[in-house]
């Protein structure tokens, strides 16, 4: 038998050039896995974590990785020396001082340029629904009315995932509130946005998180979240690596 292929349809959105790789984090709820090795280079699914990652920005037609780095720093480099072709890798060197997400954007700043850009979490792994997951955010960025395009995935369907959820979005995607202590939220981030790099200013120096630039877009009405279509996977520790292998291999 002939095994028919399936052309995805393309969202048509003109994908940003550079992607910020946030992988400085210490891993500590994948401990022991992380006593050796930086949680980007635990392997899922037959792959570094981070590979999953780049792979996707590859495949969208990125073209520059900023990827930020601190604990086991030297290996993680050299992991990123061995990639194929098709993704220029840029190092945002961290090793002084672990900046969380908002200060690792600061960081990374001079490196991002003006135009939108994809910031991904190295500890991401997801599908792709009918189309190319970064290609449909890009297509459903504006920067006319947005600061900050977050994909997110419904509670019901964020697998391994045992939090309450993250935020409330109206019909129209625009993001109108964050989960409060001890209430649910429908919405999951998963760790994949697009931002305007403007928003990164008047920051605080050190560690901070990108909640920051978040909540100043929310406040302001600029900040939306774009539901995922396809599967994603918290791999927050060891025992989510299994069960998410196992909803991969059935398909």
């Amino acid at each position: 038998m002939t095994r028919q292929l399936t052309i995805r349809p393309d969202p048509g959105g003109v994908v940003p050039h550079t992607a910020m790789v946030m992988a400085a984090g210490l891993g500590k709820r994948m401990r022991p896995l992380t006593a050796t090795r930086p949680k980007p280079l635990v392997v899922v699914a037959g792959k570094p974590l981070i590979d999953h990652v780049l792979d996707r920005l590859r495949s969208a037609g990125v073209a520059r990785a900023v990827v930020n780095v601190h604990y086991l720093a030297d290996a993680l480099e050299a992991h990123l020396a061995r990639q194929p072709a098709g993704l220029d890798i840029l190092i945002s060197d961290e090793r002084a001082q672990l900046l969380e997400t908002g200060g690792g954007l600061v960081r990374a700043r001079p490196m991002l340029g003006d135009d939108p850009i994809v910031v991904v979490n190295s500890d991401n792994l997801w599908i792709d629904g009918p189309v190319d997951t970064i290609r449909l955010l890009a297509s459903r960025f504006d920067p006319a009315t947005m600061d900050a395009l977050l994909l997110m995935v419904p509670l019901a369907r964020a697998h391994n995932h045992r939090a309450r959820g993250d935020f409330h979005l109206d019909g129209q995607g625009l993001i109108t509130g964050r989960q409060r202590r001890g209430r649910m939220a429908p919405f999951v981030y998963t760790g994949v946005q697009i931002i305007n790099p403007a928003i990164i200013t008047d920051a605080p120096e050190g560690p901070f998180s990108t909640n920051l630039f978040w909540n100043r877009a929310i406040e302001a009405g600029r900040a939306y979240g774009q539901v995922h279509q396809g599967l994603w996977f918290d791999v927050g520790s060891p025992a989510a690596i299994p069960a998410t292998e196992a909803i991969l291999a059935d398909g």
